[in-house]
């Protein structure tokens, strides 16, 4: 995994990480042509995360693009206490499953590859993570962000049933 930091003409939103760059060849009578395909994780480390792909004939295109759809495709996570998510999840996208665990204060990080940048992206500080299945980076990254998106805060969930938080945890 790379990190980029790209200075535009002001400082930016959401800080970004390359997690793939892929040389995809399409092979024509004339021979073979060559695009990139990159994949970009974008946060700001305070709840917001995105994932984007793009492709171009360039790498720094094929990048460019990944970002600008990642900041289109931007969620907001729950954070308890700034640190951890609210309850374990588990999700799949193609064969890749991920699950994710909220953990005790000073754990830390506990993940690997393109799921480990996307918990630091989000700003988790303290989450127990495991690839299940298949270890393909994109859909190890959309297991990852679809399992941040099922969480729901006491909050959200009292909302939803008409209570209090005091009432929903007894």
């Amino acid at each position: 995994m790379e990190k980029r930091r790209f200075n535009d003409s002001k400082d930016k939103e959401y800080e970004e990480i390359v997690l793939s760059v892929n040389r995809v060849t399409k092979v024509t009578k004339g021979g073979r042509h060559f695009r990139f395909a990159a994949t970009v994780v974008v946060g700001n480390r305070k709840g917001k995360v995105g994932l984007g792909t793009g492709k171009a004939n360039e790498v720094q295109d094929a990048v460019k693009k990944a970002i600008q759809s990642a900041t289109k495709n931007v969620v907001r996570v729950p954070l308890i206490d700034e640190r951890t998510i609210p309850h374990q999840a588990i999700c799949e996208s193609g064969a890749a499953r991920v699950m994710i665990k909220p953990a005790k204060a000073g754990t830390g990080i506990v993940a690997g590859g393109s799921t480990r940048a996307i918990l630091e992206l989000a700003g988790l500080k303290d989450v127990v993570s495991k690839s299940l299945g298949s270890s393909t980076k994109i859909n190890v990254a959309r297991a990852t962000l679809k399992a941040l998106t099922s969480q729901k805060s006491a909050e959200h969930i009292a909302e939803l049933r008409g209570k209090t938080v005091e009432e929903l945890l007894g």
